[in-house]
């Protein structure tokens, strides 16, 4: 397998709500799919990491807010038990644009040294600037397999904190046996059954200064509109009388599995 390197997914983002009024919708969208061991031995050139750039990445936007994220994941999963995640550790995440990022999800996966995932955590946020970690762990973990976690934290003021997620993560190799494409996928489940259908899914590509700016001006000022897009869909569910709930008191736990 060739050495991995840092990445570019182009893609898009998608939503769809069953009830109690159907809404759905896609935006095209990019992230960052990041080695962080690797990255570690050997930076990329083309990664403005720390620094201002079109797009940049920031460690301390992760985690507990310090300057290496790769530290706090490793510490994050011995505190929890998991010993085996000493292969590489992708993170699948919004890229800072022009110095500003709003991350509703970003995902971590952590392998084994011979390539088997290990665990896979979803570091979500809120508006609110809250932060939770959802761990998933365990024999049963692979790609294009689900998961499940309880719903523990709030994220959107149109559902109850209640029901469970369902986490599907699917990804393609080339020929060299790198990345290619990668999708993230979490639904929600309520007591009346599925509720919500959400993806972030991507083609990978090296992260160069070409790819930088072909993302940036094909997109400009993409994770500005992630704010705009999340007013603007909570402004149609009203129209569409979907009941709005208040959010609750913050988890007492960072991490729930």
């Amino acid at each position: 397998m060739s050495p991995a390197c840092a990445q570019l997914g182009l893609g898009t983002v998608w939503h769809r709500r069953q009830r109690p009024a159907r809404h759905a919708f896609h935006y095209p969208s990019y992230f960052l799919h990041l080695p962080l061991r690797q990255l570690r031995a050997q930076p990329c050139e083309a990664l403005r990491r720390n620094r201002r750039g079109l797009l940049s990445f920031h460690d301390r936007d992760h985690g507990d807010g310090g300057s290496d994220a790769l530290a706090w994941f490793d510490r994050l999963l011995l505190a929890e038990g998991i010993h085996e995640a000493t292969g590489e550790v992708w993170l699948q995440t919004f890229p800072r644009v022009l110095g500003y990022a709003f991350k509703p999800v970003s995902f971590w996966y952590a392998h084994r040294e011979d390539g088997r995932l290990a665990a896979v955590v979803a570091e979500v946020n809120n508006t609110f600037g809250e932060r939770h970690i959802y761990l998933l762990a365990g024999p049963q973990l692979d790609f294009s397999r689900s998961q499940s976690a309880r719903k523990v934290f709030h994220v959107s003021p149109f559902c109850r904190v209640e029901g469970d997620y369902s986490f599907r993560f699917d990804r393609r190799l080339d020929a060299a046996g790198r990345p290619a494409w990668l999708r993230a996928a979490v639904d929600l489940h309520d007591a009346h059954g599925l509720l919500l259908q959400t993806s972030q899914a991507g083609l990978l590509q090296p992260l160069t200064p070409q790819a930088v700016r072909r993302a940036f001006w094909g997109l400009p000022l993409m994770t500005f509109g992630v704010v705009l897009r999340i007013h603007w869909q909570a402004l149609r569910l009203l129209c569409k009388r979907v009941p709005f709930f208040s959010k609750p008191s913050a988890p007492s736990e960072l991490v729930s599995r």
